[in-house]
């Protein structure tokens, strides 16, 4: 059966459930075409239905990392997890292929990993005898009725970490209240990055009491070991005096913008050279083509590791070399934001000491853009064409790029300290000291 029945379950869970049954199918198509540029997406989806090897031992801690920027952001965590109680296990589920790429390839056998059970009662209940969590600790807000219904059934405390609830998220959860409230209710603690993100979630129908303010924990971002060296390297292949700018993380309808905000700055600064990093794999060969068509030389990251010193684009089309390709710029302009996208993390380039540019749509990182902009080390710009003129700004006065790039960093530095306090909820849910 889909469902497990119970006679006590609340109507509107099951007439939720029964709605994603029926929704299953077109899922799975979605994913199927998904996979004809991603063929990941076709590839194991079995675990999106519990059907996962049965796990032995300690009963582990269960973290769902959504996607590639959630699992970065919990990466800090698990490390400080696995290196002071290694006696403890841990399981790490995603929903898209390159969050479970990212999982795989910086972890390895050290944590388990598998797509999360979609929504519905017998893949949870599956999912849970084959795994028998201790704890469930979920990234930001990745809020699923029946995923907290089933932990909460089972007596698995569940805590949302590193929490953040946009305007427009709480009114859309609003709108599903006769949901959205018994949901909450099952949780056990929330750690937000803010009071307004706090406020939100209170508004909804969760327990104040239950809620603690801890501040974001991409705060306690690292410099990746080894990024700078690498970026030295690709520095001298193109020309180590040339000027470099990235647009990474970048989205449909972005790219184009951006192209002919290069074509532009090219015609003034003649070596200027443009790193294009797309967020999704997917569309890494569109975007080529894009470039090509755009008449200028696009070298490919994954065909030229040392590009040649004519290449104008440089496409960044691997996984998990975002961080190198920041440190090899001298400016950096974060994406998901010319489009309502609501923009991507300003940290990593910010923690390079690099000078950050994001267009006007930054919902999702709100509270971080506004404090990096109080600090005077981001910008924001309503569109391409204040785009252009701020890289222009910039080209023309390093100082200025370098002084801003230096705030940057010493904005992360003043608020650091996230990590530890929700460390501290984590272990404390699990039931370890």
């Amino acid at each position: 059966m889909f469902y497990e029945w119970n006679p006590f379950i609340p109507m509107t869970r099951l007439l939720y459930s029964l709605l994603f049954f029926c929704l299953t199918p077109l899922i799975l198509l979605k994913l199927w075409m998904r996979g004809r540029q991603s063929p990941d997406y076709r590839r194991r989806w079995g675990e999106r239905f519990g059907l996962i090897p049965r796990l032995s031992g300690e009963r582990p801690i269960w973290i769902h990392a959504v996607s590639f920027g959630e699992t970065m952001a919990i990466i800090p965590l698990v490390e400080r997890l696995l290196a002071e109680h290694p006696q403890i296990p841990v399981f790490i589920t995603s929903m898209t292929p390159t969050g479970s790429a990212r999982v795989q390839t910086h972890f390895g056998d050290r944590v388990g990993h598998a797509y999360c059970p979609y929504d519905l009662p017998c893949a949870l209940s599956r999912f849970h005898r084959r795994v028998r969590p201790r704890s469930c600790v979920i990234v930001e807000t990745e809020l699923w009725p029946n995923l907290i219904h089933s932990c909460a059934k089972r007596g698995v405390p569940v805590v949302v970490t590193n929490a953040r609830l946009s305007a427009r998220s709480a009114a859309g959860y609003q709108r599903f209240s006769w949901l959205t409230r018994p949901m909450l209710n099952e949780v056990s603690r929330i750690a937000v990055q803010n009071r307004d993100d706090g406020e939100r979630f209170i508004s909804l129908g969760f327990a104040p009491d239950k809620l603690q303010v801890t501040g974001s924990i991409k705060f306690d971002i690292d410099t990746p070991a080894g990024a700078s060296e690498e970026a030295a390297k690709l520095r001298h292949a193109w020309g180590s005096t040339r000027p470099v700018i990235i647009a990474a993380s970048t989205h449909d309808d972005e790219e184009s913008q951006l192209l002919e905000v290069y074509r532009n700055l090219k015609s003034r600064y003649h070596t200027l050279l443009l790193i294009l990093v797309p967020r999704h794999p997917e569309r890494f060969l569109t975007i080529y083509d894009q470039s090509v068509k755009a008449g200028l030389r696009t070298c490919r990251r994954s065909v030229s590791p040392a590009p040649a010193p004519d290449c104008e684009v440089y496409l960044g089309d691997t996984m998990g070399e975002l961080m190198t390709l920041y440190s090899a710029a001298d400016i950096a302009f974060v994406g998901g934001s010319l489009i309502e996208r609501g923009g991507h993390n300003p940290l990593e380039p910010a923690v390079l000491g690099k000078p950050v540019l994001m267009g006007p749509h930054v919902y999702n990182f709100h509270q971080i853009v506004a404090t990096m902009e109080q600090e005077l080390a981001l910008q924001v710009v309503s569109d391409a064409e204040e785009l252009q003129r701020a890289l222009a700004e910039l080209l023309d006065h390093p100082e200025q790029a370098r002084a801003m790039g230096i705030r940057g960093r010493a904005c992360i530095e003043s608020n650091r300290g996230a990590l530890d306090q929700q460390l501290a909820l984590v272990k404390q849910m699990a039931g370890i000291q």
